[in-house]
């Protein structure tokens, strides 16, 4: 493989975004690690965002293996830049957490009550807890009205009070914290905010100037009692990581970054919110076209598709994919930017063979492309 090693164009900004973040197969805990934050998401189709992305990253990954696994591996559901899986090392320097919205002297009582159930019974599913309090409705953080109960679960679980041990048809079922000390108080605020940015780094570079500030300050969600130090952590990280100017814009990635080498040849659908795609603006600097998730988007007005899914081919994201399940087939068809598919005699194999390797992950068959 040719190896470059300095980042001067676009081209090179390109492969870095493939090759940082897909790397080679590993196992499921491995990952995790690596990745450090798994972004998730409710809508199956044909699978749920987080399957999709660890797919491509997991050897011989299935739909489902995360929740299926999930009590057994170092993992746990949280927020960070968005609601998601995190690995242990970054639940640490997240936790303790102090929200924003404070709990109510009532509320106060009411959760040191809920601790208390859930550490006497050990897995409480929210049913069990709100027919034994029957706390009854309360306004919850969109303004409308929701389950007390359920709403207090939910608000412990983000200040660190509960963690989720796993769910059942999709609801979290709660219990307490793996452990009670947390590893940011050993380094520090600032120490630890700088870590944390570094997985950012880590898991979106390249990062373009105009639109790093906007990834990192989402860190309000998952450090909200540093907000005001986000600010200074960002000019920090912007001094400390390799950048540089290219068509005019300034781009930074992760320090000590390896050698960048040529992408293969293979063909990969990628998750709407898959790191390689996530930052809708860096993905039209890159790519030269606007990707749209359009799954709450009117019917009538989409373009791409409800659920379409970036195909990626070597280290250009050439069009998309609509993929779905019909009498247990894989179905899948596909639009391209330039209007039509690669003339390449390997791009169709490739493309066969991601649609192949697709039905597998879901244990369906597959259509002919």
């Amino acid at each position: 493989m040719t190896q470059v090693t300095k980042i001067s164009t676009l081209n090179d900004l390109r492969r870095l975004a493939v090759t940082q973040s897909l790397f080679a197969p590993t196992s499921l805990n491995k990952a995790l690690d690596r990745l450090g934050f798994v972004q998730a998401d409710p809508i199956r189709a044909p699978a749920r965002a987080q399957d999709l992305i660890l797919r491509h990253r997991v050897k011989d990954y299935r739909a489902g293996q995360l929740e299926a696994r999930y009590a057994r591996l170092a993992v746990e559901e949280d927020f960070f830049v968005n609601y998601g899986f995190v690995s242990p090392s970054l639940y640490g320097l997240m936790h303790p957490r102090t929200a924003e919205r404070k709990f109510t002297p009532t509320e106060h009582r009411r959760a040191a009550d809920l601790r208390a159930f859930v550490a006497e019974r050990g897995v409480v599913h929210p049913r069990e807890a709100d027919a034994h309090f029957a706390h009854g409705a309360a306004k919850n953080g969109w303004g409308g009205s929701s389950n007390a109960t359920t709403d207090l679960l939910d608000r412990m679980h983000y200040r660190g009070m509960l963690r989720v041990a796993g769910r059942i048809k999709g609801i979290r079922l709660y219990t307490l914290p793996r452990v009670e000390h947390s590893v940011r108080d050993a380094v520090g605020a600032d120490a630890a905010l700088d870590q944390l940015i570094d997985v950012l780094f880590e898991k979106y570079a390249p990062l373009a100037a105009n639109s790093m500030s906007g990834l990192l300050n989402r860190l309000r969600w998952g450090v909200p009692q540093w907000r005001g130090r986000v600010p200074a952590a960002i000019a920090r990280a912007k001094a400390r990581h390799p950048s540089a100017v290219i068509d005019g814009v300034r781009w930074y990635w992760p320090a000590g970054n390896a050698p960048l080498c040529d992408v293969d040849d293979r063909v990969r659908l990628l998750a709407p919110f898959d790191p390689v795609v996530w930052d809708r603006t860096r993905f039209e600097m890159l790519w030269g076209w606007a990707y749209r998730f359009e799954a709450y988007t009117p019917a009538a007005k989409r373009k791409l598709g409800y659920y379409a899914l970036p195909v990626l081919w070597r280290e250009h994201i050439i069009g998309w994919a609509n993929a779905a399940v019909d009498d247990g087939r894989l179905q899948v068809q596909t639009g391209f930017v330039a209007g039509r598919a690669p003339r390449d005699k390997l791009f169709k194999a490739a493309l066969q063979g991601e649609v192949n390797q697709l039905a597998a992950f879901l244990a369906v068959s597959s259509a002919p492309m």
